[in-house]
């Protein structure tokens, strides 16, 4: 059967994966970029991005992750919008699968991101989409006025409260710990708004309702104890699991499904490298994911010449 070949194949097309493919293309190596789903990946759900460098004023996740799209297209990258199934080892080829068709690299770069952790409790599955929802950016409209609650409490849960805030009528935040993990500003700007409430030490058991979500089953972490919370919707901000399925039978990860990867972004696979969010100990920002995107390509092309 004859594939597409090419010297570098990206899969993933967030910060990491669209930086690798603008080093890759203005390199001038035959590069194809693989998204199965928004170009930008998770930042394309942020409201107001005010930390990447360059933009004093902040910027829409989503026009940000246009822009790199854009940009990373400009020098010939080839773009395919499809999801990648299994990524194989044929000689020096790399044969990757997809729902569309199969094609072969000297070289891969894995920056396929994460997926949204779910709480894995009764009614979490049943009411998505009816009051359970994983973005603010994308159903806050929806419970404008409304009461709402937001489980999870890092810079993802406080970013989702926050803009809540704007909308709903009132945001309870509700985290198993007695104490946040998100940046100071975030929790500054959450603390002090009236609207604002926060539930500590606590768990979310279950969640009920009839048509819609009408209310929580709360645990006490301490205490055992079992409460009822009602609220109209919950957002669910408890982190990310690493999209690497498709490649844990080849490539080795860490406990949590995190690829390893050493300072020049190689994994344990040679001619495969990885970056971003996908990472072992990633920083989880779009920044460091594309300057782990960067990197990545620049010793790609440094093993096509030695290889």
């Amino acid at each position: 059967m004859d594939h597409a070949r090419y010297e570098v194949i990206i899969i993933g097309g967030g910060p990491a994966g669209l930086t690798a493919g603008l080093y890759a293309s203005r390199a001038g190596l035959k590069s194809l970029l693989i998204e199965k789903g928004i170009f930008g990946g998770q930042i394309t759900y942020a409201e107001h991005v005010e930390n990447f460098p360059g933009f004093p004023e902040g910027i829409s996740g989503m026009e940000l992750g246009e822009r790199m799209r854009e940009q990373a297209g400009k020098y010939g990258l080839e773009i395919l919008q499809t999801e990648a199934t299994k990524v194989s080892i044929t000689g020096k080829d790399r044969l990757v699968k997809t729902l569309d068709g199969e094609f072969i690299s000297a070289t891969v770069i894995l920056t396929g991101g994460s997926n949204r952790r779910k709480l894995g409790v009764p009614g979490e599955v049943e009411f998505t989409g009816r009051g359970v929802s994983y973005c603010a950016t994308c159903d806050a409209a929806f419970f404008r006025d409304a009461p709402v609650a937001v489980v999870g409490g890092g810079d993802a849960a406080l970013t989702e409260a926050l803009h809540l805030l704007k909308i709903a009528g009132k945001v309870t935040l509700i985290h198993r710990r007695g104490e946040l993990r998100a940046t100071r500003i975030l929790q500054e700007r959450a603390m002090k708004d009236p609207k604002m409430a926060f539930i500590w030490n606590t768990t979310v058991k279950a969640i009920d309702g009839d048509e819609t979500v009408r209310q929580l089953i709360l645990s006490d972490v301490h205490s055992g104890k079992i409460s009822v919370f009602k609220t109209e919707g919950i957002f669910i901000a408890v982190g990310f699991l690493p999209d690497t399925d498709f490649v844990k039978d080849i490539i080795k990860l860490d406990e949590s499904g995190h690829i390893i990867t050493n300072e020049k972004m190689e994994t344990s696979v040679k001619g495969i490298f990885a970056g971003g969010d996908i990472r072992h100990n990633s920083g989880k920002q779009a920044i460091a994911a594309a300057g782990d995107g960067a990197t990545a390509a620049i010793y790609a092309q440094k093993y096509l010449t030695e290889n």
